[in-house]
């Protein structure tokens, strides 16, 4: 009667285990929809740096730039199995201007995949050089645990603020990885590498 009893424990709380899985799998990611208009009208600020160099582990990190950004979240995408992801494990895709503007960005398909933001329509609802000027892949580098755990509540559509530094990373085996410092460049290394210090999340609904 006791292994009886244990088998059924054991069977139904495979099927939970099991079930609970799947629905996180499965569960769809949360977007947020806002009404037309642009919600981040400015562009980063990006302004000299005077910072000393720091180490973290095996890594040197150079300030770049000081730097600062209000967006909204076009994509945003957490990555765990690369070098990489052990300093950054999310990258947020951010448009401000008129990449902000809820009626552009229904026109277009966002994704993200190996590090690089990706977008495509069939008929562009701005000239490429506006959206390239006003979107772009951060790759984020949480300075604390607070910033860490604010990156949960990043979603498609909230709108984010977030300040620190463009940097540089050097690895003592000669890997490397630097930010871009520009807003208007394409292809390998256009993308932002973002050291941020403070991250505020607005994912409430409008």
């Amino acid at each position: 009667m006791k292994g009886s009893i244990a088998g059924k424990f054991l069977l139904v709380g495979l099927i939970l285990w099991f079930g609970g899985i799947g629905a996180y799998l499965l569960w769809p990611e949360r977007t947020i929809h806002h009404p037309p208009g642009m919600l981040a009208p400015a562009a980063p600020e990006q302004t000299v740096s005077t910072r000393s160099a720091w180490t973290l582990n095996e890594y040197t990190i150079q300030s770049l730039a000081e730097f600062r950004a209000k967006g909204v979240v076009l994509h945003a995408k957490k990555y765990s199995r690369s070098r990489e992801s052990s300093l950054s494990p999310m990258d947020i895709a951010l448009g401000w201007g008129a990449m902000s503007d809820q009626s552009v960005i229904d026109k277009l398909e966002i994704s993200q995949s190996g590090r690089w933001y990706m977008w495509k329509a069939k008929t562009l609802p701005l000239p490429r050089g506006v959206i390239v000027a006003s979107s772009s892949n951060m790759h984020i580098l949480p300075a604390n645990d607070e910033v860490r755990d604010a990156l949960d509540n990043v979603c498609t559509g909230a709108i984010v603020t977030f300040s620190g530094c463009l940097v540089e990373i050097k690895a003592t085996d000669g890997w490397h990885w630097r930010s871009s410092l520009s807003r208007t460049d394409e292809g390998d290394g256009s993308c932002e590498v973002v050291w941020v210090e403070h991250l505020d999340v607005d994912d409430s609904d409008p």
